[in-house]
Order: structure tokens, then sequence, then C-alpha cells
């Protein structure tokens, strides 16, 4: 077995904590003793029949027409599972019409329903009284119990890659009364189909409380997601609560990454309890990441659970005595591994593991936590981090930098390499500042300088120049100006739309992913391919014209407020995450353009995305809602649905609203008071579809009130919980007379159900390029309206008049 060498930070915390605990052994993995009999627990001898037993869980109705159970032995006093062969049904009706619409493209029913012949289950809630006193008499061992178990053991630790036995042993340690309840379901048509019910909420197999799951080779279709029935019943299910057991509220990290990018850390982790009986915390970990120790504060070594990183390696603490709501207890974590940061050569490192490089609640980004990082890296290599930079030295080959963050955040990150920087700054109208820095690494990866030659026919020329049709040397320094530049305008316009950042600084970084950027609070990664100039890009195929280059660092940095100072709470919420951020990124191409042309482009180019045919032969925007999320894509719709739905839909919604509320004498200030509104009440918050709804209800114009009701269903079940596409039909004549000019319109809606309402907005472009609005006409269902305009006499002529100049309503094309 081959071993790494301790890096000294590291080692010198092993030899002090042996001194001060030598009696404390450091515990191995997976040694828990109710761990280890859940995770070799079968199916027994303990055999009962059954016949027309009826079991509900939430929407789910299991009918058990006959057939045996065979249980699971005890673990600490609790049955937790048993496996029935047999016949049976399975009917599920979903809760909400987007799910039904989901279920339809999938199965062609609005409703599930599957026979099946086995069905093992797993639980920690009553299933096995239940089961117990429905049994009608008892049945006869088979080895046939124990093969069904072991397939779907092998199939959830291999192939699902998700450990049961660590969400089982977080309610068989807990006083708490359990509620899980798994069914792995065997049937024609569905080999691994799964359902779930998990009323902590979403977890490794579940987006939702309730959820049922196809299984193939590519990976999982989720069928239905819902939350619980009573949630609908009390109107809380569109928060999405996800129930947490537990938050972290602080993170201490002293991480050492090596030259070959191999990272270890020693983390201390404050844990606080939100729910009675926390007995075990699972933790977010990448799987390369292998734990080698947990202890309390005090130092007294706790079991963990983290099996091979080829199996199911979910990281969890079995902590010493169960937490009541309100408790709180802090985990020292020790780990390291490879495969989190790969050096790409001449100093250039790419971070792989951005949300799981440290110990953290398995909650996505609805977490804020204060962070201490300490980064121990090779002298010449430069870090880059979320938070303000406190401290940094240099000590032989190894440079230290010392981190803090000053608020709360929803992740922190880094990058890594031999930096350039160019500083910038935007100045806030109330004062203050905001530092925008960027960086590039002085050379190029390694497979940069080999594309560069195979272009260049094989070298340089013998002044240094390229040969023709050549890129020459590449060098992604010489574009920090224009990248610099972005951000800081871009910077500027949002503070003035949506208010100031909770912090004061951010950096624009490049990465070597050529293919997307990603943004973390107060640390952007922007594509290596940003940072060539407009030649190199047309000789590399990366078509310099296209409007993703337009917008990526635009959009990127919006994240900075909408993502991270105003988080989303599950994935039902992503939609405004990245939806405003290529909204505000609109608004920047308005802002800096001297023509509206790209802007006009970036709508046009979001609405083709929406409703051109994938090669599945869907329309992304008939698919599903944006609520649905990362569940759009799928092996039957199109694995692209979710990028081209979520985000130009996610943005549109937000540019109609702007629009709604734009008005001629004071443009865009109503609509700037509610994403300042938004972005101050839900600062350093995770913020819900519903919260964002009830801010724009807040702030809503008259003309916005169809409803007459002051809300905003009308607009939200249509264009957020809704798939609505409208088609229009518009006619217009202008004549001259006497008092001006009249104008008389023809407008028609169709293709939409008769409760559709929306405003459409009428304008007139001058022949000296002005563009007017003349006001809006409110539509119902499929209908048609005609009426005439007087207006007063022009000083230019009219152009045309049109509706929808801006692309203010999401339509069919005109």
């Amino acid at each position: 077995m081959r071993f790494r060498a301790i890096p000294p930070s590291v080692a010198i915390l092993v030899v002090l904590a042996a001194s001060l605990h030598p009696l404390r052994a450091q515990r191995p993995p997976n040694a828990n003793a109710y761990y280890t009999q859940l995770r070799g627990l079968l199916p027994g001898g303990d055999v009962v029949s059954v016949k027309e037993l009826i079991l509900k869980r939430d929407a789910a109705v299991f009918t058990f027409h006959q057939g045996n159970f065979a249980f699971y032995g005890e673990v600490s006093g609790k049955v937790t599972g048993a496996v029935f062969r047999g016949d049976g049904h399975l009917h599920i009706t979903p809760p909400t019409a987007e799910e039904r619409h989901n279920l339809s493209l999938v199965t062609h029913a609005e409703e599930f329903d599957v026979d099946f012949d086995q069905v093992v289950l797993r639980f920690t809630d009553d299933t096995a009284g239940e089961l117990r006193k429905a049994a009608t008499g008892k049945g006869n061992p088979d080895s046939e119990y124990t093969k069904a178990a072991q397939s779907v053991q092998e199939f959830a630790r291999h192939q699902v890659h998700n450990n049961v036995d660590l969400r089982l042993l977080q309610d068989v340690l807990s006083p708490a009364p359990g509620g899980y309840f798994l069914a792995a379901i065997h049937s024609k048509g569905y080999p691994h189909l799964l359902f779930e019910f998990d009323p902590q909420g979403a977890g490794d197999l579940a987006p939702e409380e309730v959820d049922l799951t196809n299984w193939n080779d590519w990976g999982p279709s989720y069928l239905l997601a819902f939350h619980r029935a009573e949630e609908y019943a009390d109107g809380a299910a569109n928060g999405n609560e996800h129930n947490a057991a537990y938050t972290i509220s602080s993170e201490d990290i002293d991480a050492t990454i090596e030259k070959s990018g191999f990272l270890t850390g020693l983390v201390t982790t404050e844990v606080h309890a939100e729910q009675d009986g926390v007995a075990v915390v699972p933790l977010n970990l990448y799987s390369t990441l292998r734990v080698s120790s947990v202890e309390t504060a005090s130092g007294m070594p706790l079991d963990y659970v983290q099996e091979r990183k080829e199996d199911d390696p979910d990281f969890g603490v079995v902590l010493l005595h169960p937490l009541k709501k309100g408790e709180s207890i802090s985990l020292k974590i020790a780990y390291g591994g490879k495969e989190v940061v790969q050096n790409e050569g001449n100093a250039n490192y790419y971070p792989i593991a951005r949300e799981s490089w440290y110990p953290n609640a398995a909650q996505g980004l609805g977490n804020y936590a204060m962070y201490h990082m300490v980064f121990h890296v090779p002298k010449g290599l430069d870090l880059i981090a979320t938070g303000s930079k406190v401290g940094e030295h240099t000590d032989g080959k190894v440079t230290t930098t010392e981190w803090k963050t000053d608020v709360p955040l929803p992740v922190a990150g880094f990058n890594l390499g031999d930096f350039t920087m160019k500083e910038g700054s935007v100045a806030y109208k109330a004062g203050g500042s905001l530092s925008v820095d960027a960086f590039a690494n002085t050379n190029p990866p390694d497979i940069f300088n080999a594309i560069a030659d195979a272009v260049n026919g094989g070298g340089m020329g013998g002044d240094g120049s390229a040969p023709a049709g050549a890129i020459g040397r590449i060098n992604t320094v010489s574009m920090l100006p224009t990248q610099l530049s972005q951000a800081q305008v871009a910077a500027q316009i949002y503070t003035n739309y949506f208010g100031a950042l909770p912090f004061n600084h951010v950096a624009i970084t490049q990465q070597f992913a050529c293919n997307y950027g990603q943004s973390w609070p107060m640390l952007v990664y922007l594509p290596i391919c940003g940072f060539l100039d407009t030649t190199q890009q047309h000789v590399l195929g990366l078509r310099p014209e296209d409007m993703y280059w337009k917008m990526v660092t635009p959009h990127e940095v919006a994240h900075q407020w909408w993502g991270h100072t105003v988080g989303f709470r599950g994935y039902r919420d992503q939609w405004m995450s990245e939806g405003f951020a290529d909204a505000s990124a609109s608004i920047f191409l308005l802002m800096t353009r001297p023509k509206p042309n790209d802007y006009l482009d970036f709508w046009k180019e979001e609405r083709k995305l929406i409703t051109e045919r994938n090669s599945m032969g869907f329309r992304p925007i008939d698919v599903g809602p944006v609520t649905m999320g990362f569940r759009l894509s799928t092996e039957k719709t199109g694995f692209g649905v979710y990028r081209d739905l979520v985000y130009p839909k996610g943005a549109f919604i937000l540019h109609m609203v702007q629009l709604m509320m734009w008005n001629p004498q004071d443009g865009d200030k109503l609509f700037m008071e509610t994403m300042h509104d938004f972005a101050t009440t839900y600062r350093l918050q995770s913020a819900t579809t519903e919260d964002f709804k009830a801010i724009v209800e807040k702030h809503m114009s008259p003309a916005m009130d169809l409803d007459h009701n002051h809300r905003m269903d009308w607009f939200f079940n249509q264009y957020v919980y809704g798939t609505d596409l409208p088609a229009y039909h518009f006619e217009a004549q202008a004549t001259l007379n006497d008092k001006g000019v009249s104008i008389h319109l023809k407008l028609a809606q169709s293709g939409v159900p008769a409760s559709f309402k929306m405003l459409i907005p009428i304008y007139v472009e001058s022949t000296d390029g002005r563009v007017v609005r003349l006001g809006s006409v409110s539509m119902v269902g499929d209908s048609s309206t005609e009426r005439t305009v007087q207006l007063p006499k022009l000083t230019t002529d009219i152009k045309k008049v049109s509706i929808n100049y801006y692309y203010d309503v999401l339509c069919t094309d005109n």
C-alpha cells in the first residue's frame, strides 16, 4: 500500500493531539457497532403472509394482494427492513399540476400505476408493526428473500452510490421517532424503481420529501417529487422547506495543497441542531477525500462512516449522544485526497470539487455559515479565496495565507495559480466602494501551448512572429483589462439596480475550463477562453461573435447578487439564481451599448432556446415549468432542457416584470425599488419563489393588477408554475389627419387557456430611430381587440407600429 507523507502543518496537529490525549486512539471508519450491524443485515427466517394489505405513505398507496414478507433483524431494538415477494400494485396520485404534467410526458398518464412481484423495504417508521398487525399467518423462509435484498444492496452501493445504511443509522440512534421509508420495486418495465419518503426533506435520493425515481444505465429519472400532503394542506409546500435536521454556523479550515494538487485539510465545524434527536451528522465531502479522524472540540474521538470512494462514500459523523434542538457541537475533521485540484501545468490549477472540498452541510447552497480559512501552498503560487485576506507569509518553500468572512456565506472556495493581477473598484453613491480585482495566469496551461504549437505549424518565426493563419503565443494576461472593465461596469450597474453587496470586494479569476463560468461569493471563475483575443478565439473555432462571450462575465458577476447575497431554497427556486443572472446580463448589454442591437439579439436568442424543438422533438417550454429545475432534463425529453429553459425563461420572467413596471415618467424606478427590497429582505438568506412573488406584489403597479386583488397569481401561474406560450397577430395602420396621426390597431391573442391574461405593449418607431411606448392592451384567453388611437402631430414620420418591441412578453415569434 502506498502512503503519502502528512504535510507539516497537519503532522504537528496530529502529534499535539496524541500528546494531549494519549489514551484516545483514533477510530477507523465504519467501526460503529450499530452501523456495522446495519451494513450486514439481510432478511432472515421471520416471515409472515399477507393478503390485500394496503400500506399508505403520503400520496403512494401500496396494495399487497397476496404474498409474504421476510423481516430484517433488529438493530438497537428496531426492525429496519422487510422483503416482499408476491403480487402487488403501486398507485400514486400526484398532488400538483406540474407533477401530473411531468408524469404524463414520461408515462403518458397523469397518475402512476404499476404491478410488482417484489419489493425491498428499508424503513425507520412503524412499517414492521403494520405488517405484523396485518399478517394472516406465517410464511416459509426462502433464499430468494436474501438474494433480493442483496441485489438492491449492491445496486444502491455500486450504481446509485448512496449509503442507505447511513440514513437508517440517523434514525436508529435517535430517540426521536423515525419516519424514513424506502421501497425498491421490481416490476415489468421498471427493474430499478425507487419510492422514497423522508420527512427530513431533500436527501441523496430525493429532491423533496416524497419521490419516485426510475434508474437505468445513464442514471436517475425523477418521475415524481413533491412535498408531504400536510404541507400542501397548510400552504407551506411552495416554500420548499427542507426540514433540515441541522445547520452549520461556522467552518474553520486549515488546508494544504501540494504541487501535484493533493489536498489535506483539518476542519472545525460548528453544528447546530434544528430538531430533537440529532445523533448522526451527514456531511457533504468529495468522494476522493478520505477522512482520517473525527474528534470533538475536547479531543474525544468519534465514530464516522465513509465507505470506499468506488462504492457509496457518503460521509457522516456519529455523535457521542443525540443533540436536542438548539444544542451545538464542534467537530474536528482531518481528511485528504487527490483529484480535488488538478495541476494543468505551468502553475495552472483547476479546482474540481468546488462545493465539497471541505465537509459541509448537505444542503446545496442553502446553508449560510461564517468561514475562517488558512491555506498552505507551494511558494510562487497565489491563492485567491472567498473572504478577506487578513494575513500572508512565506516560510521556506510554503506560502501561507489567511482568510475570513465578515458575513455568513452559502459556500467557500478558492482558485490557485501563478496570477497576474489588475486592480479596480466601484464607488458607491452613498459612500464607500467595492474592490474589483482581476487575475489571469501568467503562463498558459500545457494543453494550450500544445494547441498553439499545432496551430502555428510547429513553432514561431525567428523574429517571434506567428505564421500566417496562426494564433501566435497564447497570453491570457493581455485580456485582463477587458475582463476587469466588464466586471467593474457590471458591478456598478447591478449596484444601482439591486443595491450594494454585503461584502467589499470581488475577485475575477481565470479558470482552466473553457466552456463555462462559475461564481462563488467574492470569487468569480471565468473560462480561460474568455481571456483569448478575438483572433485566437476565431482560429480555435470559438466564434467570438457568439452571445456567450458577450454575457458570460456580466452573468457570473450578477451571481454575486443572485445566488449568494440572495440564495435559493431548493432546486425549484434555482431558476431565480440563473434566470436573474441572465436578465442582469441583458441590462448590462443595454446599458453599455450605444444601440440596443445586442440587447435585442440576446432576447431573441433566449426565446429561440425556449421555443425551438430539440433533437428529441420537444420544445423546452412544453417539458415543464422552471420550478421543475434539473428534473427537466431526462433521457426522453433531452439532457439540455434544463439549460435551455431555466436560464432563458427565468430571465424572461424577471424581464417581463421589469417591463411591466416600467413607465415613461420614472423608467425603471419601480423595478429597481422592487429588486432593492428583495435583495435587502433576503440578504444572506435563501429565498423561495413565493418570497419573490410577495415582493413583486408589494410593489406592483395598478396596471399589473389584472385580477383586481393586488396579487400576481395570474402571472406566476402562467409563466413560473405553468407552461403557457401565447401567440399574437397584430395589424396597425397609421393615417394622417388634421389632428395629427390616427393609428388603427387589431390585436389577437391565441393558443392559451381561457383564463390566460396578459398586458401587451404597443410601440411606435419613428424614422429617426426613436421608439416610444404608446401603452398596453390587456387580453384574456383566445380573443381579439380592435381600437383606434389618436396621436398629436409628430415631428418625424412613423416607421413602424409594433407590439413586443423589447421582447416584453414571452410568446411565439410574431
